[in-house]
């Protein structure tokens, strides 16, 4: 299958390598293909730049995001939360029809807020939507002729292309959507990347919850040391 990865952050890598590995065509959406591989300085992660990681795994196109989605059979969106609907209503008309899955959160950085919440690099950020409406539901009234997916959000995206690596892969993935057959495309990738457990929360609306989720997988992140892989199992 031919997928496209939209954005070039250390998430995106993980799913374009793992995609790759699985024997994918992968192609690639930034804003500005020149500018992302003319950089020379890691990224606000401390990721390498773009180019010299991407000379490491030869095979893999980079397009502008509306080119790459044009090519993409399945869309996967690594658009930061808070450009994500600016950016892919800009190019709808080239996600017409299929399905897009959205990991983002839509953080707001940097709050002024009355009780902040501090962390090891600042003030923990806020949500934008939260409660009454989520990133994944904006998307889906942004794009209506796109199949929305809202997946991969609870989990760091190098666990989500490597479940095992936590618990033997007996953890829990949560994907939320409207369409059936845009989860059932999902589901199939996500079982390729070795998950065994998927849980359908239903529409897309279940998006708020797994969007909110990601306060509480910040502070077990914290408790358990920052970059130590973990994962949350649904008993049942």
């Amino acid at each position: 299958m031919k997928i496209a990865v939209l954005g070039t952050g250390g998430g995106a890598r993980a799913h374009i390598a793992r995609l790759h590995e699985l024997g994918h065509e992968v192609v690639v959406g930034t804003r500005d293909p020149q500018a992302t591989l003319a950089r020379t300085e890691p990224d606000m992660m401390g990721n390498p730049p773009f180019g010299q990681w991407v000379a490491d795994h030869p095979g893999v196109e980079l397009r502008t995001f509306g080119d790459a989605a044009a090519e993409g059979e399945l869309v996967i969106s690594g658009i930061d939360g808070i450009n994500a609907v600016a950016a892919l209503t800009a190019i709808a008309d080239r996600l017409a029809g299929k399905t897009l899955v959205d990991y983002a959160v839509p953080f707001v950085y940097n709050p002024d807020i009355e009780h902040p919440w501090p962390t090891p690099w600042g003030v923990m950020p806020t949500f934008d939507p939260c409660d009454s409406d989520s990133l994944g539901e904006q998307i889906q009234r942004a794009l209506p002729d796109t199949k929305v997916v809202k997946g991969f959000v609870t989990q760091e995206q190098t666990t989500v292309v490597d479940p095992q690596a936590v618990a033997g892969g007996d953890h829990t993935m949560f994907i939320a959507g409207d369409h059936a057959d845009a989860k059932q495309a999902v589901t199939a990738l996500l079982r390729s990347y070795g998950w065994t457990d998927i849980l359908d929360l239903g529409g897309i609306v279940s998006a708020r919850g797994m969007e909110m989720y990601a306060h509480l997988h910040s502070a077990i992140g914290f408790a358990l040391g920052f970059g130590s892989p973990f994962g949350i199992k649904v008993m049942r």
